[in-house]
This record gives C-alpha cells, structure tokens and sequence, in this order.
C-alpha cells in the first residue's frame, strides 16, 4: 500500500514512534479499518524497549471526528455495535496501558470518540484553534464510551455538561479542565509537542516506564492500597541501576548517563 492512503503513517525515530492518522477528507474519523491499524501499530510498539515515547497525530484540518457515522449507518446491526465499541475500548484501554507515555497532538476538531482519543492518552498538546466536543448527544446518541475516559480526565460536572449538552469547548478551556496539558500558536504546535518529547526523552527509562504502569494502577485502587503498592513500586525503582546513577550524578552535579542510552 502506497503510504499516502494508508489510514495510519508509521514513523520511529531515535526512540519516538509517531502515528498519524491519515484519513483527512473523513476528518480522520475512527473506522474499523483506522481502529485496526491503530492498534495493531499499539500492539506491535509494545514489544519495543527502545522506545521513549508515542506522539499520536493527525493529517488536515481534523485531528478526529470520532467514529465513522456513514460505517455505522451502512451496518445497523446490535452486534455490529457492540462489536464496534468494544474494539474501540480495546484500543483506548491498549493507549492507557502501553508502558510509555502516549502523547497526543491535537492539530484540529476532536469530538466524541476523538475527544475520547485524546482523553486516553497521557498527554496532550493542541494548537490554540483545536476545539473539543463529545457530541454524539446531537444526533440522539449519548457518548457512553468517551464518557469513560472523558470523566477520568475532568471532573463530574464538568464531563456531563459536555456529554449532555454536545458543545464544543476551546483549546484553553481543555487546559484548565484537565484534558489537555499545553496550548501553543497553530504554527509552533511542532516545537511545544517536541519540546515536551524531549523531556521525556532525557529521564530515565526505568522510571518513565515505572511510572507510566505505576499512575495509572493506582488511580483505580482505595487510598491504603494505592500507598502499599506505591510503596512496593518504589522500593523496586530504588534497585535500579538508573537510580544509583542518577543519585550519584546529583551529587557530583554531573549529567546522568542513564543505561540503555
């Protein structure tokens, strides 16, 4: 396949794997054919040590308009649809779970499941002319999915005013709800995605990748439970290698050289 007209472009490059989706005169809507490319590239990543970080983009004007509603149409079936959003689960569940940080980096429009989308991942960068929307509400369908990842990012009111009401919110308004992390000028979103990159890029992998599994278990345990496998987590972080090094670089005021670099 000519990579033009594949759903979603590849890229690995020093240990960041890029993918784009690459649908945009669909606004990179969420088909089965872009789910199954999305994660079987999650699945296939996975396996990678090498890697430091995933950016999540999108190609035209678009980041994602959520699922493929003339798909959907075209197959009105209940075990179509459920089918459906179960694969999409896997693949958001397949984002929280990848052992480093996925970053998504919001170009344009993200509404319902791309609003899920970004939602799922770590970290998120948009340009100030993004807009976000869980909008299924306006054509008879709350957005029962998005809402999962959706309400884990912002708090309660805020989330269902979203959901129920289907209005779009801006770049800046996402920052101070917690969806996104940054806002940059439309024309320098490259250099605020790659200046985030590189940070993650200069830690440690032993920690990046500890702590990626270690946020995101805890937030579903109770309070005592989180603080003991906090705990446990940590004790473990503390053996090594990396740690010795970086205590000893502090010490000496030297750069770290983490292993594996």
């Amino acid at each position: 396949m000519d990579m033009s007209e594949a759903p979603v472009i590849s890229r690995l490059a020093q240990g960041v794997l890029t993918l784009t989706l690459n649908r945009p005169s669909q606004f990179n809507a969420l088909s089965e054919e872009v789910l199954t490319a999305l994660q079987g590239a999650f699945d296939h990543a996975a396996a990678d040590d090498t890697l430091s970080c995933v950016v999540l983009a999108a190609t035209g004007r678009a980041f994602c308009a959520g699922h493929d509603l003339k798909q959907m149409q075209a197959n009105r079936d209940h075990e179509y649809y459920l089918q459906l959003f179960q694969q999409c689960g896997r693949l958001m569940q397949s984002i929280v779970n990848f052992p480093v940080p996925v970053i998504a980096k919001v170009q344009g429009v993200a509404t319902a499941a791309g609003c899920q989308l970004v939602a799922s991942c770590d970290l998120a960068v948009a340009a100030d002319t993004a807009k976000f929307a869980v909008s299924g509400i306006n054509v008879g369908l709350f957005c029962s999915t998005p809402a999962v990842a959706l309400s884990r990012n912002v708090s309660a009111k805020q989330a269902f005013e979203m959901l129920i009401t289907g209005e779009f919110i801006s770049a800046e308004q996402a920052v101070a709800s917690g969806l996104i992390n940054r806002v940059a000028p439309a024309n320098e979103l490259d250099a605020a995605v790659d200046a985030l990159v590189t940070s993650i890029c200069e830690k440690s992998p032993v920690a990046v990748r500890t702590g990626k599994a270690m946020f995101h278990r805890q937030r579903a345990m109770a309070l005592p439970d989180a603080y003991d496998f906090a705990a446990r987590t940590m004790a473990r972080n503390m053996m090594a290698d990396d740690v010795l090094e970086g205590i000893d670089a502090f010490i000496n005021k030297r750069p770290p050289v983490w292993k594996g670099r």
